[in-house]
């Protein structure tokens, strides 16, 4: 068991050091240039949307969930223990160099972020709860390839609803059964049972159940782990400037001695920065798209901001957290017990306590929008009910295996096949993206002209594969004609609520 772990371990590196974060990297810049930089120009876009009414059906009922909820269900795949583990593991290895090219990836993989989460509401699809899609979608839609569809679905399914939520469930139970004490056989299952009877009753209420659970809990873990973070850093506060220079001199090596360390510092911090974020990975697009809004970019805008708040909010707490409270890395522990010694050190056992709830939250939360990334695609894969009812059996069993069972050999293996994934996405949203430089000069025609962008697919008649954006009107008005570069289209003044 310990080769196949080596092994696993030697390919998922190889893996995501010369194939993947180039690829990553590099069409992150390319997104960026050609964007005009659309992940920093727009920043006040994205607060505004984020806040969007959902438009309404016939009925004066919600089309599907909204824009700030499918905001939480990707932010709450997004913000795990990988916030607080991962970044802790990256300061040991990398130094304080890393979290700056943590920063550094979630600026890049913004523009990739907006790409995707844009092309998956473009190619979204009706179903019984609102609306779904994601990158095997836009692959079988856009790309015309559904057999590329299909092997990004499964390999998302193995990934994230089965290896990460059994992952998440463990580091709940390792952190309980810590913070209890004692050598007690029983509680690691007493605890997955728990866990299990949790996520069967959110994840059996659908989408709109699981919405609801992560618009209040990831609010609530967010402003608990920053006002965490805030008095730690407020009882230390002559250690901020430091840290920051710290930081900005470590990147860039100029501490180092010998030249090889330099290129360590960036791979860490931008590995372990685009595993927390998520950017251009196909993840956070499948809960883009199960947003009601009135244009696709919006809900790009949004999920870039989704990247935002998890590295440069949630990460950067915990990175200075770890800094201030610990000046001297040599040996430095790996992974979540650094930052809880950091903790602990400054504010004491009490503080234990505290991080092992807000790791519960941070955990449960990510075990729900893993779900809901696999109930997406085993949509895609078959529409028969009882596949789907047996993959709820399947998550809840996971669950609770995982509570029970070591970590390391599904951690690697997760590692490797998400490289595989994430490379089968960046090739998707490459070839696509021409599509999506196309919305975002839509987009930012109409707010030029003081209107709030709406879509619909007789915008690009040109573009095949787009099922929803009818142009449906919920009033009556007199009718204009706008042009759309090229083309004319008839627009009806009053409310419109394109589906």
């Amino acid at each position: 068991m310990d080769s196949v772990n080596e092994w696993l371990l030697t390919w998922g590196d190889n893996l995501w050091t010369w194939i993947v974060l180039p690829v990553v990297v590099g069409l992150g810049i390319y997104f960026t240039v050609r964007s005009g930089v659309v992940q920093f120009r727009l920043i006040p876009e994205m607060f505004r949307t984020l806040t969007d009414k959902t438009p309404q059906t016939a009925a004066g009922e919600p089309q599907s969930i909204s824009a700030f909820q499918a905001f939480t269900i990707s932010a709450a795949s997004r913000v795990g223990v990988g916030n607080i583990a991962g970044v802790g593991t990256a300061i040991a290895v990398g130094g304080p160099g890393a979290v700056f090219w943590m920063w550094m990836m979630a600026f890049v993989g913004g523009a990739s972020s907006f790409i995707e989460s844009s092309l998956a509401q473009l190619f979204k699809v009706r179903d019984a709860e609102g609306f779904r899609g994601g990158p095997a979608y836009y692959m079988e839609r856009g790309l015309k390839a559904r057999w590329l569809g299909v092997w990004f679905a499964v390999i998302l399914i193995v990934c994230f609803p089965f290896a990460f939520s059994s992952l998440q469930a463990n580091t709940i139970s390792a952190t309980v059964t810590a913070s209890i004490g004692g050598d007690v056989p029983w509680l690691p299952w007493a605890i997955g049972v728990g866990i299990a009877v949790l996520t069967g009753l959110v994840v059996f209420g659908g989408v709109r159940r699981i919405a609801h659970v992560t618009q209040v809990l990831v609010p609530i873990m967010a402003l608990a782990y920053l006002l965490l973070g805030l008095v730690v850093v407020a009882l230390h506060l002559d250690r901020v400037g430091p840290v920051f220079a710290e930081i900005f001199t470590s990147a860039w090596g100029f501490n180092e001695v010998v030249g090889a360390a330099f290129g360590y510092i960036i791979l860490t911090g931008v590995k372990r920065g685009m595993f927390s974020n998520e950017a251009g990975l196909g993840s956070a697009p499948n809960a883009a798209a199960s947003a009601a809004v009135t244009h696709p970019v919006k809900q790009g805008l949004v999920q870039t901001l989704g990247v935002y708040f998890d590295t440069f909010l949630v990460c950067s707490i915990t990175a200075f957290i770890i800094l201030v409270s610990v000046p001297d890395l040599a040996g430095a522990e790996r992974g979540i017990g650094l930052t809880q010694g950091a903790l602990v050190g400054t504010l004491g056992a009490w503080s234990n306590i505290a991080l092992s709830v807000i790791i519960f939250m941070l955990a449960f939360s990510s075990i729900l929008g893993n779900y809901y990334y696999g109930q997406s695609n085993i949509q895609f894969i078959t529409k028969r009910r009882g596949v789907l009812t047996a993959y709820r059996v399947l998550v809840v069993g996971a669950v609770l295996v995982g509570s029970v069972s070591g970590a390391d050999l599904i951690w690697n293996f997760a590692d490797g096949v998400m490289g595989l994934m994430a490379l089968t996405n960046l090739i998707a949203i490459g070839l696509l993206s021409g599509i999506a430089f196309r919305l975002l000069k839509d987009y930012t025609r109409q707010r030029r002209e003081g209107r709030d962008p709406v879509f619909t697919r007789a915008l690009f008649p040109d573009v095949a594969g787009i099922e929803c954006w009818e142009d449906e009107f919920s009033v009556t008005g007199p009718i204009r004609v706008y042009p759309t570069g090229g083309q004319t289209t008839k627009r009806r003044d009053g409310i419109r609520t394109p589906r």
